[in-house]
């Protein structure tokens, strides 16, 4: 079976989103790193990576998303993750494996674009 993996890029302010589906894990998490760096070579430095068509995550994946939050602190950035919205408290299985390797608390977490965007939403708890 073969999966498709993609990542779609827009705008909405201030912010650049990345919209990420399928597998991210060995074989497709250097696209999304080269995506992230593209972002971060444009002179962007406010991201919102939105995982919630991600439906599996392995370790690869969990060093991209920490590679990039250490490459956007770099910028003095901003970084923010969407997981699902019924997910990001309970269920999301990017979410599970951010909570199981205990870098879940890193980032900021949102379960929509909308709130990730808006200053006065804040991310939601670990």
């Amino acid at each position: 079976m073969v999966v498709a993996f993609y990542v779609i890029g827009g705008k909405q302010g201030d912010w650049t989103v990345l919209s990420v589906s399928g597998e991210l894990d060995l074989v497709t998490s250097p696209v999304l790193r080269q995506r992230v760096h593209d972002v971060v070579a444009d002179g962007r430095h406010s991201l919102v990576l939105d995982l919630s068509e991600v439906f599996f995550c392995d370790s690869s994946g969990v060093g991209v998303l920490i590679a990039s939050r250490r490459l956007i602190r770099s910028c003095q950035g901003s970084l923010r993750l969407i997981l699902p919205a019924q997910g990001a408290e309970d269920g999301s299985h990017v979410n599970r494996v951010l909570g199981a390797l205990g870098v879940r608390r890193l980032f900021d977490v949102y379960a929509d674009v909308e709130d990730a965007v808006t200053e006065q939403a804040g991310p939601l708890s670990a």
